[in-house]
């Protein structure tokens, strides 16, 4: 059976992966890419993942890059969502002290770059990108990272909220994925 390896140490990114690709013809791994993430974009981020671990194993090894982006911080914190407080509570108070003052709605993004990097073939880019607001994070206990604190205001529900199927129809990640399965990349796998 062929193996597609999910290039993360995000338990809550591989879990999403597993759920988005439910595909019984190929198998999901795990690598974590030791090469720093120092790509100018969410893109070249993805592709340090995605060939990085497809170097490190010999096999098909998908990288993503994601963030949040609010548009009254310009963008922030954007491709350093992930690394800009060494906890999600405390990158969640630098947010919210950046917005503090700053009139509501905060509209926002999250944006999902993926790269496909398989032995001998040029490596492939797919996008994502879910619409909504940043919001004070709530106590819900669902999602991860900043899933609390990203409302999607048709549902008034943020993703934290959302049972992980509906999050998957509405999410960054879950277009990305959806665009990835549309190309008929993961079918070459075999």
């Amino acid at each position: 059976m062929p193996r597609l390896i999910i290039a993360t140490g995000n338990p809550g990114k591989l879990r999403e992966f597993r759920e988005l690709l439910a595909d019984p013809s190929f198998e999901l791994g795990a690598c974590e890419p030791t090469e720093p993430e120092n790509g100018a974009t969410y893109q070249a981020n993805a592709r340090i993942k995605a060939e990085a671990a497809s170097r490190a194993t010999g096999l098909p090894a998908l990288g993503d890059d994601s963030g949040l982006e609010v548009d009254a911080l310009d963008g922030y914190p954007g491709l350093h969502s992930a690394r800009i407080g060494p906890t999600q509570d405390e990158r969640f108070r630098l947010v919210l002290e950046r917005l503090r003052g700053v009139p509501r709605p905060w509209a926002a993004r999250f944006v999902c770059a993926l790269a496909l990097a398989v032995p001998g073939r040029p490596t492939e880019d797919f996008w994502g990108v879910c619409e909504g607001e940043a919001i004070e994070p709530g106590e819900a206990s669902g999602g991860f990272g900043y899933d609390p604190m990203f409302l999607l205001p048709d549902l008034g529900r943020t993703f934290a909220e959302l049972d992980p199927e509906e999050k998957h129809r509405y999410s960054h990640r879950g277009a990305a994925v959806r665009a990835l399965v549309a190309s008929g990349a993961l079918g070459a796998l075999h």
